[in-house]
């Protein structure tokens, strides 16, 4: 499966971060209802693990929050390469949201 890989910067707490960051996903189902299905999501600290179907494909990965960063890592299915930079920027836009201080 095709690797997904970003890397977020923020200048808020990693305490306020990871807040706010576990409110993502949730978030992305909540307003792609008809697209994402069986969301499962983990937390271990400052780690999450996800999975989750959208439009009936597989995705899994994790979430890291750092002191001045979150590390997005994935897993994508072969079919959805053709829209990987669609996805990327989707996630970085809406993860920069969450994180941008105000």
């Amino acid at each position: 499966m095709p690797k997904l890989e970003i890397n977020i910067p923020h200048s808020l707490t990693k305490d306020e971060a990871l807040t706010r960051i576990k409110t993502f996903l949730p978030q992305l189902k909540e307003q792609n209802s008809d697209k994402i299905k069986d969301l499962e999501e983990s937390w271990n600290g400052n780690t999450g693990e996800f999975k989750f179907k959208i439009s009936g494909f597989k995705v899994s990965g994790t979430l890291q929050v750092g002191e001045n960063f979150v590390l997005i890592n994935g897993e994508l299915p072969f079919v959805a390469l053709l829209f990987r930079s669609t996805i990327e920027e989707t996630i970085r836009t809406k993860a920069m949201e969450l994180l941008e201080k105000k």
